[in-house]
């Protein structure tokens, strides 16, 4: 894309005072960087993004509400993680994660085992174990 030709749509970034760096060819067709405020484009792929991650959220959260899942199904959704990176952040194996997600064990984790997944979340104990999707 010319230096030009590079869009100035307005995007969450300006409401932030971000610019987003891009390469972009200069009048000589050399390569170069050039600031950015948004691109309507982008703009449509990345709200579309988050209101598919907003639906995995309320999911979660209705699952758990309803006892198919554990609160860690929620606030993995809630926090943007996969399994595999929940299991890195607490220090165990995915399958044992994947265990913890169904309500039934997850009542019977221990303490220690809580705080890792709270402190891999960002939020206390209790906020974890007391949380039931309501």
């Amino acid at each position: 894309m010319k230096k030009q030709d590079l869009p100035q749509d307005e995007s969450n970034l300006k409401s932030a005072n971000m610019t987003e760096v891009l390469y972009v060819t200069d009048e000589n067709n050399n390569y170069t960087t050039a600031n950015s405020i948004g691109w309507d484009v982008k703009k449509a792929a990345l709200d579309e993004s988050l209101a598919l991650i907003n639906e995995r959220i309320e999911e979660a959260k209705q699952d758990v509400a309803n006892n198919i899942a554990s609160p860690i199904v929620y606030f993995m959704e809630l926090n943007k993680m996969d399994l595999q990176v929940l299991a890195s952040y607490a220090g165990m194996w995915q399958w044992r994660v994947k265990r913890h997600a169904k309500p039934k064990v997850f009542k019977t984790l221990s303490e220690s085992v809580l705080k890792k997944y709270a402190d891999a979340f960002g939020i206390s104990v209790d906020e974890l174990k007391n949380f039931n999707g309501k």
